[in-house]
């Protein structure tokens, strides 16, 4: 009997009987999108992913057949990654798309037509794209030539956008001159980031901010307590929401509490919740901040300023993850990630009596520390082009004279991170309808300052 050859997307009537489900993991929405038209139309079911945390919860959740993940995913590193992954989920069929792994990915039975799906995406996409299999071998990768007609021993396919592929930030005619400094677009910078290995929302290439970001991405998928310390402006509260964003948590809440905020008489409630009655202008009940995390991170700012005597209230969820509403005697179990943020030098307030000692070892589990603008100075240009291009979602994004950069690079900047950012919102608005930022802006906000 005569057999003829199946196209790619003919399945054995067996994988027929139940729908399969692929996980495309990437930050690129519109790859992720390709991707998911031509796998539907082969009868998979797609679920989507952005991060390496998102996969593991993704994974945990239901259990996918098949796993396609971008090269590059801005919490994690790639090979210890896939590695652990490999081992957690040894049956999953995993695709990496980009290439650059070193880790051994074995075949699995749907790799032909995964394999397919991802070169169709890619011979769709209006962008160059520069694809070249790849051969993977025990501890070492080795890149086919694709003129020679080199053929995948296993299932990995490069597929990284050259630098045309990135858009280009709208400009004025006028002043394209090299007297001033381009505005990158966002993914341009985005693709910087990357390469750096610092997380995209913590700019600057520093020694000390890359620190942070390292320390981030150690401690982010940890159910262990951190405690962020650093001056006023320094973004403590980015490092925070990094955290929780590359958690297993990152769907659950992410709650953010200002202990110096909010009154001394109210915090108790706002914190834990309280019972209709429990105090005079209490109407009804009401769920408190930290019962309104379940799930997910609750971010105590400025845990310095918060009382003594709720201290050791704070210190009693710590330990058992159980609270009580004011005015209410039954006890209500929460699970959350505890992040903390001080400004102050809490190790010492804790030596002098100011802060309890036994909750300060509980929060201060794993300590990162966000550095004050002076200390990574060189991180202003930088700043400066990140901070116009956000403001460039709603304004025309403008360039920066030598001048007024020179005068921005040569401030101290008290106010930290803050204050740079406010500092040149203010400068935009001044500008007017000037397509570049110039000394005398520049010169006007650094003396209100």
């Amino acid at each position: 009997m005569q057999t003829s050859t199946l196209p790619v997307s003919t399945l054995s009537t067996h994988t027929r009987l139940r729908p399969r489900t692929v996980l495309v993991a990437s930050t690129d929405a519109s790859f992720r999108q390709r991707l998911a038209h031509i796998l539907t139309g082969l009868r998979w079911r797609v679920r989507e992913a952005e991060s390496g945390a998102e996969v593991w919860a993704e994974a945990e959740t239901a259990l996918p057949d098949a796993v396609i993940a971008d090269s590059w995913l801005p919490d994690l590193e790639m090979n210890e990654f896939l590695k652990d992954f490999r081992g957690a989920f040894p049956q999953l069929d995993l695709v990496l798309a980009g290439g650059g792994s070193s880790l051994e990915s074995p075949r699995g039975p749907y790799r032909q037509e995964l394999l397919y799906a991802l070169r169709r995406s890619q011979d769709g996409d209006t962008a160059a794209w520069n694809a070249a299999p790849a051969l993977y071998r025990a501890g070492k990768a080795e890149m086919a030539d694709p003129a020679s007609g080199g053929t995948p021993a296993a299932a990995v396919i490069s597929a990284q956008p050259v630098d045309g592929d990135v858009p280009q930030v709208r400009t004025h005619t006028a002043f394209t001159s090299a007297k001033t400094i381009p505005i990158r677009s966002e993914r341009r910078a985005a693709t910087a980031a990357a390469s750096s290995g610092r997380l995209p929302e913590l700019v600057g290439n520093a020694a000390c901010m890359l620190e942070v970001s390292r320390r981030v991405r150690l401690v982010a998928p940890r159910m262990t307590p951190v405690l962020i310390e650093g001056p006023t402006g320094s973004g403590k509260e980015l490092v925070a929401e990094a955290l929780h964003r590359l958690s297993a948590r990152s769907r659950k809440p992410f709650v953010a509490i200002n202990c110096a905020a909010i009154p001394e008489a109210l915090l108790e409630a706002e914190m834990f919740g309280h019972t209709r009655g429990a105090f005079t202008g209490a109407v009804q009940g009401r769920v408190g901040r930290i019962e309104a995390a379940d799930g997910g991170t609750l971010f105590l700012d400025e845990i310095g300023e918060m009382p003594l005597a709720l201290q050791s209230k704070l210190l009693r969820f710590v330990e058992y993850g159980e609270l009580q509403r004011v005015g209410d005697n039954e006890s209500v179990k929460v699970d959350v990630r505890i992040v903390a943020a001080t400004h102050r030098k809490l190790a010492q307030q804790a030596a002098s009596g100011a802060f309890r000692s036994d909750l300060y070892y509980r929060l201060a589990v794993f300590l990162i520390r966000t550095p004050s603008l002076a200390d990574h100075a060189e991180d202003v240009p930088l700043l400066v082009e990140h901070f116009l291009s956000k403001l460039g979602r709603e304004l025309p994004v403008k360039g920066v004279d030598p001048s007024a950069m020179a005068r921005l690079t040569a401030h101290d900047w008290p106010g930290n991170v803050r204050e740079l950012e406010h500092v040149l919102e203010r400068g935009v608005i001044l500008a007017g309808d000037e397509p570049v930022l110039t000394a005398a802006e520049i010169d006007f906000e650094l003396a209100v300052n």
